[in-house]
């Protein structure tokens, strides 16, 4: 009975030196909410878009940095047409089609500095006839951080052209809003 005392108060310990730990639990719940949403907006059939950076949800699930300059971006002339979003392309699929969302799959990092990095990865082309790769992977890398104490998404970093490294979601936004 001692011994478990014992390990209850180191693990109280451990816990209370490293509170980045709880973080690494938490982190994939504000990415699991959005790519539900992603799926859902991709299912054969959707009714309703739902829009991943709606007021609420960019509050709720996103940095505070992020949700500045996704506002700085959106007031941009570079905003599509339909003055929702910064982006004529949805961020998660990267592309303006895909098809319901395959073989998804979510995986939890180990927090460094700060940042958890959870990977998301899934096939979204496996409909579109002629496209080449289409059973080729998407890959979404999702930078959460803790803020107020809850994890929020603080970039999300999108696969870039071939041969190219992933592209910040925040420095193409920065990018929008000062027009480029």
């Amino acid at each position: 009975m001692k011994k478990i005392a014992v390990l209850f108060v180191g693990l109280v310990a451990a816990l209370s030196v490293a509170p980045g730990l709880s973080l690494a639990a938490d982190a994939t719940a504000p990415v699991k909410e959005i790519i539900d949403d992603t799926k859902k907006n991709w299912a054969s059939d959707v009714s309703d878009w739902i829009d991943i950076f709606e007021e609420s949800t960019l509050d709720r699930l996103y940095s505070k940095d992020f949700g500045d300059k996704y506002k700085a971006a959106a007031k941009n002339p570079a905003a599509d047409e339909d003055g929702i979003s910064p982006f004529d392309y949805d961020v998660i699929v990267n592309g303006q089609d895909a098809c319901p969302l395959q073989d998804l799959s979510i995986e939890n990092g180990q927090p460094a500095n700060g940042t958890t990095e959870v990977t998301v990865k899934f096939k979204a082309a496996t409909c579109l006839e002629g496209t080449p790769n289409r059973d080729a992977f998407t890959t979404v890398r999702f930078e959460v951080i803790e803020e107020a104490g809850k994890p929020v998404i603080d970039d999300i970093m999108i696969q870039g052209e071939e041969g190219n490294g992933p592209i910040s979601l925040k420095e193409t936004m920065v990018q929008i809003a000062n027009g480029e």
